[in-house]
């Protein structure tokens, strides 16, 4: 299975997570739309890292859960936080420096998707995309 571990500190590395997102999706027999959404979701949530989080790390990595196959994509940042997590998550809500989507877009991209976040102790955002 293959498993990337990625710095996310400028908008160059914000492009190769979107291709190492790509290429694993495609590794795990995603379909064409399937890993569109799952790229589309990552590039949210690269760019948040590197814009409110201050930068940080992707890991990407092909799943299984014994009968499908996925990709599991974790951001982390050591960045101030979320302060208002439901706000952060409600549908339309943007800070105007993204895609626009916003956490709860991302959300609704992905098949399974968590959030950590503290203020002062950074935030960790999970998306699992599986194959169908």
């Amino acid at each position: 299975m293959t498993r990337r571990e990625l710095p996310i500190n400028d908008d160059g590395d914000v492009v190769r997570v979107r291709q190492v997102v790509r290429s694993v999706a495609v590794d795990a027999r995603l379909s064409l739309v399937e890993q569109t959404k799952l790229v589309t979701a990552a590039s949210e949530l690269a760019r948040n890292t590197l814009t409110y989080g201050g930068g940080g790390t992707a890991t990407v990595e092909q799943i299984s859960n014994g009968t499908k196959n996925g990709v599991r994509a974790i951001f982390r940042d050591k960045g101030p936080g979320i302060a208002d997590l439901d706000l952060a998550l409600t549908d339309g809500y943007t800070s105007g420096r993204g895609l626009g989507l916003g956490l709860g877009g991302a959300r609704r991209l992905v098949d399974e998707f968590a959030v950590e976040s503290s203020p002062g102790s950074g935030t960790t955002v999970t998306v699992i995309k599986w194959a169908r």
